[in-house]
């Protein structure tokens, strides 16, 4: 996006949204999913909004769905009390006139609803682009926080394999050290004293024992055999 403000991003992809159709984020349960990877609160707010505006959407939708109803029931009314108010029926007049008092109740309710539904959806798409704003500046700041961890971790993991390598030949070359260093005594001072040094230089040994102690030990050995 270049060298923008923050608010100057906002307002391009504010402008970017414009003539799409979004659905309504809070319908959907993989928005809810992505509030719990992300972690953020400051956009319940939005979030409350919006839901109540569609809850008020779902309320007038079927509110004008039994109002409709009603009105289909007083108009048959009026209908089938017709002829009774022209056969002089008082009692018949007096329903007419209250079911056309009801009936202009509902047509009022009517009226006022289908302004307000002309209103709600561009109330409804507004929150929800707000809202899905709101979401991706959070997804993005958090995507960017964990790539300048992803590259601080891989220069950790770069300079410890380095390491790793620096280690490994140090501990084969003291490996090839010890082995040359093993064959050189075994042939300038024989098996013999050499299996001696072994026993008594044994690493798994905490107390290396004299030679004296060896010796004597050997000489057991050699009874025990014999």
């Amino acid at each position: 996006m270049g060298n923008y403000s923050g608010q100057q991003k906002k307002d391009r992809f504010e402008d970017s949204l414009k003539g799409k159709d979004i659905p309504a984020l809070t319908l959907d349960n993989k928005w809810y999913h992505l509030l719990g990877k992300v972690g953020f609160e400051d956009i319940r707010s939005g979030e409350k909004k919006l839901n109540d505006l569609l809850k008020r959407q779902g309320k007038i939708n079927n509110e004008t769905r039994e109002i409709k109803k009603v009105k289909r029931r007083l108009m048959d009314e009026i209908v089938s009390l017709m002829d009774d108010q022209q056969g002089g029926s008082g009692e018949a007049s007096t329903k007419i006139e209250e079911n056309k008092r009801l009936l202009k109740e509902c047509n009022d309710k009517l009226d006022a609803y289908e302004d307000e539904m002309i209103e709600l959806p561009r109330m409804i798409d507004k929150v929800n682009k707000e809202l899905l704003c709101i979401t991706m500046e959070h997804c993005y700041e958090t995507m960017q926080e964990n790539t300048d961890d992803i590259d601080e971790l891989e220069d950790w993991i770069r300079n410890v394999r380095i390491e790793l390598k620096k280690n490994l030949i140090r501990k084969q070359e003291k490996e090839a050290k010890n082995h040359e260093i093993y064959k050189y005594m075994h042939d300038i001072f024989g098996a013999d004293v050499v299996d001696l040094f072994d026993m008594r230089y044994n690493p798994a040994d905490k107390h290396p024992r004299t030679a004296e102690e060896l010796a004597a030990e050997k000489k057991d050995n050699e009874k025990k055999e014999g």
